[in-house]
């Protein structure tokens, strides 16, 4: 018979994969802001959110917190590095007062986890104690960083387009808190059961939301490709006007 370590370890790597499966997933996004050089209506709160999370969850499976945690270091590790660099193209090709914003998020981030460390290690002393307090912190911080697309939804909502919620991170986010809601019942963990059980409901309420507006997005956009066609033509038949104005002269 299998072992539940055995099965906890293949749901961890599972939930490693989907990890990073979800923090590649905006990179069709990012290539569109790097080909644009501009972030346009793309929200940064919910990738400076995720910054937090993966510091916050790397920081909760350090040995001196709750040892035994290979596989939420690894996951943790890979997947703020690439948000890091998510971040980074939101300081490099947004406006002057988003670029600000972004960066006193990002500075806030680093100094409260900095905080919390400080304070676990030196008036902390034992596993069970700092697992209870950093996994707490992390679990509020992991709802957040679930919930950080909230604003992107209601823009949905008004707008009724889809067009900056992108699906492939939706999806992401719903296989990854899925697994890793497994693998917090192989043993119970309730530190992390909560934020991922709610990633899950508001991952499906994203998906909702593009199935319902998916059609009027596609409608909208297919408008505003024949207004810019129609504008392009309105150019070219004045300058075309002038130019034979010109000749006639």
């Amino acid at each position: 018979m299998v072992s539940h370590d055995t099965i906890r370890t293949a749901v961890g790597v599972l939930g490693n994969m989907s990890s990073i499966m979800l923090a590649l997933s905006p990179l069709p996004t990012f290539y569109s802001i790097w080909k644009k050089r501009s972030v346009e209506q793309f929200s940064p709160i919910p990738y400076v959110a995720t910054v937090i999370t993966c510091m916050m969850w790397l920081l909760y499976g350090l040995p001196f917190v709750h040892p035994h945690s290979i596989l939420l270091i690894t996951t943790c590790s890979s997947s703020l590095v690439i948000e890091l660099f998510y971040v980074l193209l939101f300081l490099l090709y947004s406006h002057r007062r988003k670029r600000l914003e972004v960066l006193i998020m990002l500075l806030a981030s680093i100094v409260i986890v900095g905080v919390v460390a400080l304070l676990v290690i030196t008036l902390v002393h034992t596993h069970e104690r700092r697992s209870m307090i950093v996994g707490i912190l992390a679990g509020f911080v992991g709802i957040m960083m679930y919930a950080a697309p909230l604003s992107v939804m209601k823009m949905v909502v008004q707008t009724k387009s889809v067009e900056y919620m992108p699906l492939s991170l939706s999806v992401a986010t719903f296989i990854n808190c899925v697994c890793w809601t497994a693998y917090a019942l192989i043993p119970f963990d309730l530190y992390i059961i909560i934020p991922n059980g709610a990633g899950v409901l508001l991952a499906i309420a994203q998906l909702l939301l593009y199935a319902m507006y998916y059609k009027s997005t596609q409608r909208q956009i297919e408008a505003w490709r024949r207004k810019e066609m129609a504008m392009a033509e309105v150019v070219v038949m004045r300058d075309g006007g002038l130019k034979v104005g010109a000749t006639t002269v």
